[in-house]
């Protein structure tokens, strides 16, 4: 079990916002790509990396919306990716590496949520497959890119749901879609601290979070009825006091992707611009999600399943 796990006193809080988490850096030649970064926090955070001069290349499944979205916001750049097809995940960064730019910060922030069963043509679970292992199989592809940058998964206190489950990882024998999230979001954790422990003698460091509760796209399959169940929205369908807005609910990424606080440190999982300790409430991270071998099975299987593993 990590010993990181340890607040360093960030100077920011839950009502911090991703622009004053880069306020007076200047990120000017510097690239980064931001999965999902036309919509919800991804939008967010792709605007405040590029408001403080990046480049941000943003990959997106619906090109054509992410452009619309992204129009206006200088320094972005549109690519085409689906996380649920290997194939798409290895032609995009076949392109990045020709392109040959090296990449600064890598956001891994796009997601699915609660979704119906669903199974990629490789049978996956649709939850693992494109929140875990399609970002698994992008980082390893784009390693020769990353030496020295920053690789930053967005998690969840979701993670608390469920630790991988190993006897039926792709849910054969009963589907749960809260499990299915809540261990997709563990395996983002895992994924972090794995990655932090192989590639640190390089200078690439990761980390791994969760963003607070913020209404965004990625509730777009859970009902209005169940959102009130939940607690997210009140009868007037509005979320309570403790929901942050998706400028604060980017503020933990993007400062995981540029803090020079974070400097030296890596494999851990952030809470509100903040390094969480061990717990079992929302605000902290399970013992099991930064558990060192169970983040080292992980990606054995991981590499098993894609046939990417930049460390073999």
């Amino acid at each position: 079990m990590s010993d990181k796990q340890q607040p360093i006193g960030s100077g920011f809080n839950d009502e911090s916002t991703a622009a004053e988490v880069v306020a007076g850096l200047d990120l000017t030649g510097k690239t980064a790509v931001v999965t999902g970064g036309y919509s919800g926090l991804g939008l967010e955070t792709t605007r405040a990396l590029a408001g403080a001069g990046a480049t941000v290349v943003v990959p997106a499944r619906r090109p054509d919306l992410a452009a619309k979205n992204l129009d206006g916001i200088a320094g972005t750049e549109v690519d085409e990716l689906d996380l649920a097809d290997l194939d798409s995940v290895r032609a995009f960064a076949e392109r990045r590496l020709a392109d040959g730019r090296r990449i600064d910060f890598l956001v891994n922030s796009a997601g699915i949520m609660a979704c119906p069963e669903t199974r990629t043509a490789h049978g996956w679970e649709l939850h693992f497959a494109v929140n875990h292992l399609g970002h698994f199989a992008l980082v390893n592809r784009l390693l020769p890119l990353l030496e020295g940058g920053r690789v930053v998964s967005v998690s969840s206190a979701a993670h608390g749901r469920s630790p991988i489950r190993w006897d039926d990882v792709h849910f054969a024998t009963g589907y749960n879609r809260w499990d299915a999230y809540g261990q997709s979001k563990t395996a983002n954790v895992l994924f972090a601290v794995e990655l932090d422990r192989l590639a640190r003698s390089s200078g690439l460091r990761a980390f791994a979070l969760h963003p607070g509760g913020i209404l965004t796209p990625l509730q777009r399959h859970v009902s209005e009825a169940d959102q009130r169940e939940l607690g997210w929205i009140d009868d007037e369908g509005l979320p309570p006091a403790t929901f942050k807005t998706a400028e604060e609910g980017a503020a933990t990424q993007t400062w995981a992707a540029t803090s020079p606080k974070l400097d030296g440190l890596g494999g851990v999982y952030l809470v509100d611009c903040e390094v969480a300790v061990f717990g079992e409430d929302g605000k902290t991270v399970r013992p099991y999600a930064v558990d060192p071998d169970e983040a080292r099975r992980l990606w054995e299987y991981s590499a098993e399943l894609t046939g990417v593993n930049a460390f073999a």
